[in-house]
């Protein structure tokens, strides 16, 4: 064992890792390896002899804390079984799982996704509102959002639709009562959402000392990762399970916490040591990623922060460029400008590690145009998740009538799967399944030989409920092929691969309880879904950009109304956010950071073009933090390190041919429209196709477009 944490921290992080006990505030910037000090501190306390069964890590994503128990264990030489790593849902879930019956809740619950509390809320109100018929009434995901938004920070409905849905608020009687039955839909069928898990727990700690204090004394420390991004149930628990003296460590940053939307406070970070009097603060502020210049400018971001933990980052890197202040003409223009920036990075760095970020997906839409004529291949951040998708959640359905056959949304998913079973002769059919009502069930059936091999499989499933998920699956593919053919006629064979990574990620579990719940509550990413991945350029919103990194960054719209956002400048919560996020942009640079400044922006509704205000944040910098470059009307750059001239587009080709423009664009019956990159003799062609990347073809099987 190797384990020497005052030679490999430096004394930031040593303080942190060593703090002997009580509460402790890490606030840790940017870059400033805050991943590595919790590691450190992990095994530190093993190290001293504490038992591992006695840590608990709560993270924000399955992954993160899996990880982090890895490296801590590999450090000691040793494992850390006993440890409870997860995230705060997963932890409720495992808690709620044992002792949900003291709070008069069932312990074998079902936890709704997303989809499944639409489907709910979609019946609720179909059934409220069906002699109202209004077309105007919000829809189901509207309807779960805006309960969700109210539920997670703890407002009321009728506040929530103020701030965030205004236009709703004629609806907010019926947008109350569908919520009200939707609470005792749940509770009817021992269904909860992830909201649940959480209001739950905290019911369960209040309501039941004994098991609060047992609890209390299982947790005798406890690390919280990213704490600026916590709700107020989630601080609350917290301080529950810790105590007002406990040995608690939370590490985060008040400069990075940017997700309200989800519910989200800063305040609970803001208001640590109040909460918790005998709290001793460290701050990280040695950075690890960017260069000083990138530093220099980005705390100068914070400085006008109304409140904050004062903290100053720097870097032994002193190399590097300073920022760039891109001033095109045009929102038009930019999209032109920053391809051009982002070639004249490629010809030193990998695409992958070039990122163009944005406050909203619609900023990139010029820059998604023009990368696609030029033949750049490009991943944008967002999207439907793996178990979001249609065909995987009808399979997740079979396997969660195994564990509760009286859950509702997953009898609706698959009888609807049917063709002629409508919603209407589902429930007629879920009723006579639980009120002996066999005669309606058995001329169904009769009359509909689908349905008999559906009900057929299932009972096969829940017969067999012991076997590995993976075999379940195998069995329900063979009754669900037919129907998922009919259902996903247009891209069934785009959609197989989804279903047989399901069945690949169901291969590495033995239980398909802990299955179910992982899927719901941290999904796993797809396996080999991206292939191209290192040959592509990252397109990305600011808030999914958070937590990575790239060498390059060039961030757009940096005008007001745009960053900050339009609802930001009457809001000084917003704005105090809008700041925050910025800063999460620019510190997601390691050596080059472009910000983006176009002198005009079109507006379609009003068919014209309006002169920009430049984003205050980007006034408020010290001018000589940054190099500036104007975009004149020839077309050129004014500016010192910014020869347009230079940088045009154009893809090296090999030796012998002039231009790439000698060969253009070219057809493939598989791969589409590619870009023409260069000629490899005697026969072959490299072309760059968007979504492929680059493929060499032989000459014969392309054709060049005129």
């Amino acid at each position: 064992m190797n384990f020497e944490p005052e030679k490999n921290l430096n004394p930031a992080q040593y303080q942190a890792v060593t703090v002997s006990s009580g509460p402790v505030l890490v606030i840790a910037g940017a870059g400033s390896g805050k991943t590595r000090t919790i590691i450190y501190r992990l095994a530190y306390l093993v190290d001293q002899g504490f038992d591992p069964s006695s840590i608990l890590l709560l993270t924000f994503t399955r992954k993160s804390s899996q990880e982090m128990l890895t490296r801590a264990s590999n450090l000691l030489g040793q494992g850390l079984h006993g440890v409870s790593g997860g995230t705060f849902h997963s932890f409720a879930n495992n808690v709620l799982r044992r002792y949900a019956s003291a709070v008069n809740f069932p312990n074998d619950f079902t936890i709704l996704d997303r989809g499944d509390s639409e489907e709910v809320i979609k019946q609720i109100k179909d059934l409220q509102t069906k002699e109202k018929k209004d077309r105007s009434f919000p829809k189901k995901g509207t309807l779960v959002s805006m309960i969700s938004k109210s539920r997670n920070k703890e407002i009321s409905l009728e506040v929530t639709l103020e701030k965030d849905g205004s236009h709703l608020l004629p609806y907010l009687d019926d947008i109350q009562a569908i919520a009200d039955n939707y609470t005792k839909f749940k509770h009817a069928h021992g269904l909860l959402d992830y909201d649940d898990l959480l209001f739950l727990l905290e019911e369960l700690l209040l309501e039941r000392q004994d098991l609060c204090d047992f609890l209390r004394l299982g947790c005798r420390h406890i690390l919280v990762d990213e704490f600026q991004d916590t709700n107020c149930v989630q601080g609350r628990i917290i301080k529950h399970l810790s105590g007002p003296e406990g040995n608690l460590m939370a590490v985060g940053d008040d400069a990075q916490s940017i997700y309200s939307f989800r519910g989200a406070t800063v305040s609970n970070i803001l208001d640590f040591t109040k909460i918790f009097p005998k709290t001793q603060v460290i701050k990280l502020e040695q950075n690890y990623r960017s260069t000083q210049a990138i530093l220099h400018l980005s705390n100068q971001i914070l400085v006008g922060a109304r409140e904050k933990y004062e903290k100053k980052l720097f870097s032994e890197d002193k190399q590097g460029p300073k920022p760039q202040l891109l001033r095109p003409i045009s929102d038009q223009s930019q999209a032109q400008i920053v391809l051009e920036k982002i070639f004249e990075l490629s010809q030193s760095v990998g695409l992958n590690e070039i990122a163009v970020l944005f406050r909203a997906g619609y900023q990139s839409y010029p820059l998604e145009v023009i990368l696609n004529k030029a033949g750049f291949t490009f991943q944008k951040y967002g999207g439907l998740k793996f178990t979001e998708t249609a065909h995987i959640k009808d399979v997740l359905a079979y396997l969660r009538l195994v564990l509760n056959p009286s859950d509702l949304p997953a009898w609706q998913r698959v009888m609807t799967l049917i063709p002629g079973i409508g919603p209407k002769s589902c429930e007629r059919l879920y009723n006579c399944l639980f009120q002996e009502d066999k005669e309606f069930l058995e001329k169904t059936v009769k009359k509909n030989q689908e349905l008999y091999e559906l009900l057929k499989v299932l009972d096969q499933l829940r017969e067999k409920s012991k076997q590995p998920p993976f075999k379940m699956i195998e069995q329900i593919m063979e009754s669900y092929r037919s129907l998922f053919e009919q259902k996903y006629r247009d891209d069934f064979p785009r959609r197989i691969a989804g279903l047989e990574q399901l069945s690949q990620i169901a291969s590495t579990y033995s239980d398909l309880r802990v299955f179910l719940t992982d899927m719901t509550l941290d999904p796993p990413e797809q396996v080999g879904l991206d292939k191209n991945h290192q040959e592509s350029l990252i397109l990305s919103t600011v808030h999914s950009a958070k937590g990575l990194e790239w060498d390059a960054v060039i961030i757009l719209d940096l005008v007001e109304e745009r960053f900050p956002s339009r609802h930001a400048l009457f809001d000084s919560d917003l704005m105090e956010e809008e700041r925050r996020l910025f800063y999460v942009a620019c510190t997601r640079a390691r050596e080059y950071l472009g910000l983006s400044l176009p002198d005009s922006i079109y507006s379609r509704s009003a068919s014209r073009t309006d002169p920009t205000t430049p984003s205050p944040f980007i006034q408020e910098l010290d001018p000589n933090s940054y190099e500036e470059f104007r975009e004149r009307y020839s077309g050129q750059f004014s500016g010192n390190n910014f020869d347009r001239s230079s940088s045009q587009v154009e893809v090296s080709v090999d030796p012998g041919v002039s231009s790439i423009q000698d060969f253009g664009f070219c057809q493939h019956k598989i791969f589409g429209r590619g870009k023409v990159v260069s000629f490899i003799p005697p026969n072959k062609y490299k072309v760059n196709f968007p979504g492929f990347g680059l493929k060499v073809i032989q000459g014969e099987y392309i054709q060049m477009e005129i």
